[in-house]
């Protein structure tokens, strides 16, 4: 059996983010990804403003976007601002990217590797393998093996299903017609020659058979025809329960960190592993940065659940919030799982 510093289940952003910064100061990592390959993932691949700040190089990004189309059932607003609001990345794109990266800095990843058995100081895979581990890291998404069998329950999930179109598109729409989605929303998120073209919802209100065939009838009421086309749909955890506990962390979706109101979880999974990261270099560490992502996401759950309400209330909810970001009550940042930079 071989011990690592860190082992870390998942190789997706989180725990590619975690592991990089951990080899950079000489631990012995190994990323444990259950797939064949890192990267592909269901997802549509918008970043908010507040992650354009990670040291992701400008070559990654594939569509930069100031203005934001948003419509409801009652408004239609577009958001701008100078800088990009959100920008697009392909997720293979960016997994390969952070796994090289990792990889230069000494990681050791292994693909094909799912996590099995876990005990007090030692995982095993379903290959047999067995390795030691000093620390442990739960990046395995939202069906996390590390979550479950360390007791922790996820009641919390929303769903996602997206499709990847060829085409020329050029603005970013989001959609909250609460009669098709509930308190979801679709969306438009143009990438380079493609668009992802989704929908989200919690899944406790919106069962995703019903909400496919809502996607597709808002999509043929705006020219977009996805009957015919293979959909890909992903539950996205927002369930937080807490990420440290003692030698174990759990980041990103694993943990519940995506944002409930948006799906979006791209963001809270590189700060959460890399403040996690931080952590274990240093047990008397203090992140306020999770402090603040924490905060957020709290303050998304609250207002989810105040548009879970029924049907009327979760339209004035909506409508509310709309009205707020056309006339700038709100600013367009508070729907993201940023982090407030200070001024």
């Amino acid at each position: 059996m071989r011990k690592f510093h860190t082992v870390i289940a998942g190789g997706g952003p989180g725990g590619l983010a975690c592991a990089t910064l951990l080899a950079l100061q000489g631990k012995e990592v190994l990323v444990l990804e259950r797939n064949s390959e890192i990267g592909p993932k269901v997802c549509a691949g918008g970043i908010p403003a507040a992650a354009q700040d990670l040291g992701f190089p400008e070559a990654l990004w594939e569509r930069s976007f100031t203005r934001q189309q948003i419509n409801s059932n009652w408004q239609h607003t577009v958001i701008q601002d100078a800088k990009p609001i959100i920008r697009t990345v392909d997720r293979g794109r960016l997994g390969r990217w952070m796994a090289e990266r990792a990889a230069t800095a000494g990681v050791t990843i292994a693909t094909n590797s799912l996590v099995l058995k876990i005990s007090e100081d030692r995982v095993v895979t379903r290959g047999g393998d067995e390795f030691g581990y000093d620390f442990l890291v739960g990046a395995d998404g939202s069906s996390s093996l590390v979550r479950r069998q360390m007791g922790i329950p996820t009641e919390k999930m929303g769903v996602g299903i997206n499709y990847q179109i060829a085409g020329d598109f050029p603005e970013m729409q989001w959609h909250l017609n609460t009669d098709l989605f509930g308190n979801g929303y679709a969306w438009i998120f143009p990438h380079q020659d493609t668009a992802s073209i989704g929908v989200y919802a919690r899944r406790s209100t919106s069962k995703p058979g019903l909400l496919l065939n809502s996607l597709h009838q808002w999509a043929a009421d705006h020219g977009h025809e996805l009957k015919s086309r293979q959909p890909q749909a992903a539950l996205i955890n927002f369930d937080f329960r807490g990420w440290r506990f003692n030698n174990r962390f759990l980041i990103g979706d694993a943990a519940g960190l995506a944002s409930g109101l948006t799906g979006e979880g791209i963001y809270s999974a590189i700060v959460s592993g890399e403040e996690t990261a931080r952590t274990i270099l240093d047990g008397g560490y203090e992140s306020s940065k999770m402090v603040q992502l924490i905060k957020k996401h709290q303050q998304h759950a609250r207002l989810l659940e105040l548009a879970s309400g029924g049907k009327l209330a979760g339209k004035l909810i909506l409508e509310t919030m709309v009205f707020c970001l056309r006339t700038g009550l709100i600013p367009f940042s508070a729907l993201e799982m940023g982090i407030n930079q200070p001024s």
